[in-house]
């Protein structure tokens, strides 16, 4: 059946294409003559033969042929045939021979060389391609010139309905508000058909609904989705599944269909109160229970969502509301009820509250629904709980002057048991809010003494807290604080404000002020205070100064001369009496030192010392000290400067009264003699393993220090060298604290550019009696005393 129909279309169809062609074909054929006719020029596919533009005369057509169209997906066994191309020169001329050129010409289209048949070789598809264009021409068989210039037409698809609609944007989502008025748009879907919308009916689209009535309808043109039925309730369904159909052919048996899917989802509107869930609710609450602590929740639910499910909560009625607050839970949509003031089981057991849950968010158009409240009652019982003391007054104040006896009691607190039991109360101070211990209180009935005497000008205000205490339940305990002022009394005397350092010029007028003298006192009374001053009664007649009262609690100290001298007396001193006007007064005496000082023209003191008289004219104390300093810091550097090279010119060995010394010159270069004042101790030969090339160490001093021993006196003429050298080497060999620091310096060398080379003999091979000193004597008066020293040593070795 479906192959049936099928065919039946395919037939129809190619009907239907038939006679539009051959009717498109005669007036298109007929207008284009006619159009060249009119134009004077030739039509498309006739000769011209040269005629002049403008003339009348009608050329004879070369081309007789149509216009062609192909009916898309045929399928046949056989190609289709196209049309035909036929010439005016075609009249049984065999050496004519057709050509075809263009799109899908040899691959789509084939054209019969010698008859002009063009076939379609493939099926089409109007959807891929919609025409093609392509080229005619006559040319001669044998030698393949053009006979006819090429002339260009176009082959169309025709189109067949092969495209069921399509959803492209499918499957869609949409939402409307619940309660919606009927005929309220929805959405609106689109589908699309891939078949020629210009030509027949296989593009034209019809838009149904298959599932989702009777709530919702759709306009068959436009497709748009409205709301069909009255009274759609969220709380009732939320969601709905709608089938949409799009069929081509305008809706027509044989026409093509494509489906989607459209959920529609009511979104919430505020048509619905919210509603407790009971008439009554019950709950106990212990009578210590904390203010803005949590006493119960209530909750009227609401069928909405959202922002139009939230609710607020009142009490609006029962006894002593105040005592109650309600407040709402944002996230729980709960109404908590809250205490405001503390509840007395004692005073009241039971509360009766009426509450409110309302709508925020309220919408006009269902007004007439009925009011968006609810009420519910509430009943709240007391416990009765074990309360701690209550003090009278949750805090004292209490006034106590600061000459108040010890143990004097200054203050009485109560407190008193609030439960029916009514336990006795111990009384406590807390020692952490009195530290020194100044108060103390009597456990039993309250009453506070003072344990040390107070000071106003310490401490003026005492802040301590007493704690109340239950007998029966010692974790029962309530504090108050007790603040204890200390009133003043006069028992401190006035004195000077400040230690005044006072100058006097003796240059000075009499009469002028010298010192403006003030006073304080520690004491605080009410009227404010107000000295006294005046001079000790034995110098009330002082014959230098006198004072003057400048009525705002200050003096003027005045010089009575101007006779002061700093040789005659440096210092004054002038004795105050400073006295208050308290009950009973207090006084005190306060001594005012003068210094008498030396100043300029203007009044600026420059000295004050007697000493400044012996000082130079424009030479001050300070800088004479300066230059002390540096007289005294140049000395220490000279005696430092003295001692230093002092001790580099001292021997590396302990020195003897009866030590002989003698000067070996050391001849760096040339030179001094026994001028040269660089001596070289002749001690350091008593080291017999300097030969050797032994040199002890110079760095080390010995801790025993050996003792001299008595020298032996030489001759006033000469020196027995080698008695001397004996005795010091048995003394060295037979001594352990013999310096280990001696060394003997060897000169192998004399110098650069010495006649003498060499003066040394503790380096030569030969023995002293092969050495020759008289040559001594020839180099001068230099080397006239070595000379001697070595001829004396020769002529003792000789028998």
């Amino acid at each position: 059946k479906p192959q049936r129909l099928r065919r039946w279309r395919v037939w129809t169809s190619l009907l239907l294409v038939w006679i539009t062609c051959a009717t498109h074909t005669s007036m298109s054929a007929l207008a284009n003559q006619l159009r060249g006719l009119d134009q004077g020029g030739t039509a498309p596919g006739m000769r011209q033969p040269g005629e002049v533009r403008g003339t009348l005369t009608r050329a004879k057509r070369g081309w007789v042929w149509n216009q062609m169209f192909v009916l898309e997906e045929f399928s046949g066994p056989d190609p289709i045939l196209v049309g035909r191309l036929h010439t005016d020169l075609d009249v049984g001329n065999k050496n004519l021979k057709y050509v075809l050129a263009g799109e899908g010409a040899g691959t789509i289209f084939a054209i019969n060389e010698r008859t002009g048949d063009i076939h379609a070789m493939k099926r089409l598809d109007r959807e891929e391609k919609a025409e093609y264009t392509l080229t005619a021409q006559v040319i001669n068989r044998d030698t393949n010139e053009p006979l006819e210039p090429p002339s260009e037409f176009i082959i169309k698809v025709q189109d067949i309905n092969d495209n069921a609609p399509e959803f492209t944007n499918g499957p869609y989502h949409a939402t409307v508000p619940e309660m919606s008025q009927v005929g309220t748009p929805v959405t609106k879907v689109t589908a699309t058909d891939a078949d020629d919308p210009v030509y027949g009916n296989s593009a034209k689209l019809v838009y149904s609904i298959l599932e989702g009535q009777p709530y919702f309808s759709i306009d068959p043109n436009t497709a748009v989705i409205k709301i069909a039925l009255q009274g759609m309730d969220r709380e009732m369904r939320e969601e709905y599944l709608v089938v949409i159909q799009a069929k081509d052919m305008g809706g027509h048996m044989g026409g093509l269909s494509g489906t989607t899917t459209v959920t529609i989802t009511l979104t919430d509107v505020n048509d619905n109160p919210p509603k407790f869930s009971k008439s009554l609710y019950e709950f106990t609450i212990p009578e210590d229970l904390g203010i803005g602590q949590v006493g119960g929740k209530v909750k009227a639910n609401d069928r909405d969502m959202g922002e139009n499910a939230k609710s607020t909560y009142n009490v609006i009625g029962g006894d002593d509301k105040d005592v109650f607050e309600i407040t709402t839970d944002s996230q729980t949509q709960e109404g908590i009820l809250r205490l405001k003031k503390p509840l007395d089981f004692e005073n009241k057991k039971s509360y009766t509250l009426r509450v409110e849950a309302t709508n925020v968010n309220f919408d006009p158009q269902f007004s007439g629904s009925g009011p968006f409240k609810d009420t519910a009652t509430v009943k709240v019982a007391v416990e009765d709980s074990d309360e701690p003391p209550v003090f009278t007054q949750p805090s004292y104040l209490v006034e106590v002057h600061e000459n108040t006896g010890v143990n004097a009691v200054i203050e009485q607190v109560a407190a008193h048991d609030p439960d029916i039991t009514g336990s006795l109360v111990r009384y406590f101070i807390d020692r952490h809010t009195d530290l020194e211990r100044q108060f103390n209180i009597n456990v039993d009935d309250g009453k506070i003494t003072l344990a040390k005497p107070l000071d106003r000008e310490m401490d003026m205000w005492h802040n301590i807290t007493v704690t109340a205490m239950e007998v029966r339940n010692h974790s029962q305990i309530s504090r108050a604080i007790v603040a204890i002022k200390v009133l003043d009394i006069n028992d401190n005397a006035p004195e000077f404000a400040m230690e005044y350092e006072t100058f006097l010029c003796e240059n000075g007028k009499p009469g002028q002020v010298i010192q403006t003298v003030s006073a304080v006192d520690k004491d605080d009374p009410k009227n404010g205070h107000f000295f006294i001053y005046s001079l000790v009664p034995e110098m009330s007649n002082n014959p230098n100064f006198t004072i003057k009262d400048n009525k705002d609690n200050s003096i003027n100290v005045l010089a009575k001369h101007d006779t002061f001298r700093r040789q005659k007396q440096e210092m004054y001193y002038l004795p105050i009496v400073v006295s208050d006007n308290g009950s009973p007064p207090m006084s005190s005496t306060n001594t005012l030192t003068i210094r008498v000082c030396g100043c300029s023209k203007e009044g600026i003191v420059q000295s004050c010392n007697v000493e400044a008289y012996v000082l130079p004219i424009g030479l001050s104390m300070g800088a004479l000290i300066a230059i002390l300093a540096c007289i005294i810091l140049l000395l220490v550097i000279v005696v430092l400067f003295v001692t230093l090279r002092r001790h580099k010119n001292e021997p590396l060995i302990i020195k003897d009264d009866e030590d002989v010394r003698e000067n070996i010159i050391r001849y760096d270069d040339e030179g001094g003699g026994e001028e040269d004042t660089e001596a070289f101790d002749i001690a350091t030969l008593q080291n017999p393993d300097g030969i050797n090339g032994f040199l002890p160490r110079k760095d080390i001093k010995p801790d025993l220090q050996f003792m001299p021993r008595q020298g032996q006196h030489s001759g006033p003429n000469g020196v027995d060298v080698d008695e001397f050298i004996n005795v010091r080497l048995h003394e060295a060999d037979n001594d352990p604290t013999a310096p280990p620091y001696d060394s003997i310096q060897i000169y192998g060398y004399e110098g650069r550019g010495s006649v003498a080379s060499s003066l040394s003999s503790l380096e030569t091979a030969s023995s002293d009696s092969d050495q020759n000193f008289d040559y001594l004597r020839e180099w001068g008066p230099h080397f006239r005393r070595l000379g001697e020293l070595y001829s004396v040593g020769e002529s003792d070795r000789e028998p």
